[in-house]
């Protein structure tokens, strides 16, 4: 069964400390965000991202500490040819990070 829109974003807003971050993390408005997480409407490439963005917070927040993982995710990666893992996600690049992601987890560097 489907997770829906809403308990994403209120997971995500925790893992980002607010609303208002997690819309700048996601390059929509806050307004958009508050939208989810009353149920409104998604749009198809937005859900994408979200569940990408929320796929990766709970791979990196099983390895790292809060802090880390939003490093890794807002820092560049030599795995993704030194774009930031964020900007991937935004870009709705599912295979390329999860192949970042298996490889922050071997431990492998680039």
């Amino acid at each position: 069964m489907p997770v829906a829109t809403a308990l994403k974003v209120e997971a995500l807003t925790v893992d980002f400390r607010s609303q208002r971050r997690l819309a700048e993390a996601l390059g929509v408005s806050p307004a958009q965000v508050s939208r989810w997480k009353r149920g409104q409407g998604i749009d198809p490439d937005n859900a994408e991202r979200l569940d990408l963005l929320e796929l990766t917070m709970s791979f990196l927040l099983r390895l790292y500490e809060p802090e880390t993982a939003e490093r890794w995710l807002f820092g560049l990666n030599p795995h993704l040819r030194n774009r930031r893992p964020i900007d991937v996600i935004r870009m709705g690049g599912t295979q390329e990070l999860l192949a970042a992601l298996r490889q922050e987890r071997a431990g492998s560097y680039a």
